[in-house]
């Protein structure tokens, strides 16, 4: 992994691509056609340590090159070493560190307040609608989903279910999506799903 360590960004992206094991093969496809200035999450937990290092560095090249910010599963320490300009985890993980954007995760109103102590700079509040990542897990839905975001001190984004159209359902300004960016492969092919461009994209709003 590259050890250059990036700027922070002054302004959280709108819409952030999230790398799982299921969107794997439309990454890079996805990635040169979000607007620029949007982010990724690099996750990959399926890979072995040298693999994901491997991947890692292809994608960050690349989300470079396109202007995205982007963010490493893991503790700040890491993500920082590893060129990221930003970290995501829970609270736990990303309590403490050297700067970076922290991307903390939460699903209730105390994981927010354990999100607020973990000085994050954006909660990902999920999930906002039923999602593959975590079926047997209750949906928060639109009218909870707006509570629990009033409460937060920081800019959320809306992860769970995640498309441009829930998105603008629920009135999030930030969204981020495993499956609601990728169209399914046909022909051999895949890419962005039903994404509006330029202002559009950046406005009001599927893991």
């Amino acid at each position: 992994m590259s050890k250059r360590q990036p700027a922070l960004p002054k302004n959280l992206p709108a819409i952030w691509l999230v790398s799982d094991v299921r969107n794997d093969g439309a990454l890079e496809q996805v990635l040169a056609r979000l607007p620029r200035g949007s982010g990724l999450i690099f996750r990959h937990y399926h890979l072995a340590p040298k693999d994901r290092r491997e991947r890692f560095g292809a994608l960050l090249r690349l989300a470079r090159r396109q202007g995205h910010t982007v963010a490493l599963s893991g503790d700040t320490s890491i993500a920082r070493r590893s060129g990221a300009s930003g970290a995501y985890g829970t609270p736990r993980q990303l309590a403490r560190g050297p700067a970076a954007i922290r991307l903390v995760t939460a699903h209730s109103m105390r994981e927010i307040g354990a999100a607020h102590r973990a000085r994050a700079d954006a909660i990902l509040l999920s999930p906002a609608f039923a999602t593959r990542s975590h079926p047997d897990r209750r949906a928060l839905g639109p009218v909870k989903f707006r509570l629990l975001a009033a409460r937060a001190l920081v800019p959320v984004i809306a992860l769970g279910g995640m498309n441009a159209r829930r998105a603008r359902r629920i009135g999030a300004a930030r969204w981020a999506a495993v499956d609601g960016l990728v169209v399914p492969a046909k022909a051999g092919t895949a890419g962005l799903r039903g994404q509006p461009r330029g202002d559009e994209a950046s406005g009001p709003g599927s893991s």
